[in-house]
């Protein structure tokens, strides 16, 4: 990650049961989202009750605009409200300092 400051999308989801073609979705968006320009990188976890928080890290707002109006990723978002989550929340926020320590 560069140094701060960068922006953050934080999507939070509660799954509908069953896979209904999820999984192949959701490594396709981090391929796509992968290659977008101003992406700096994804870090996700969903519990055994299908919780789950994925966060995005975005160079700029405009590039946050950009992902959010790519056609594939539409068609999986719409996917997402019609089929795959029975809630959902998604918020923005600029990352104004970030560290981290040893692993372990």
């Amino acid at each position: 990650m560069p140094e701060p400051p960068y922006y953050a999308v934080i999507f939070s989801s509660q799954r509908t049961p069953g896979e209904a073609g999820y999984g192949d979705m959701a490594e396709r968006m981090v391929e796509l989202a992968s290659g977008q320009p101003g992406f700096l990188g994804v870090e996700s976890a969903r519990d055994g009750g299908g919780f789950g928080i994925t966060v995005s890290y975005w160079r700029d707002l405009e590039a946050i605009a950009a992902w959010r109006r790519h056609a594939e990723h539409r068609v999986a978002q719409e996917r997402g409200r019609s089929s795959w989550y029975a809630h959902y929340e998604l918020r923005v926020a600029q990352v104004e300092r970030a560290h981290g320590g040893p692993a372990g």
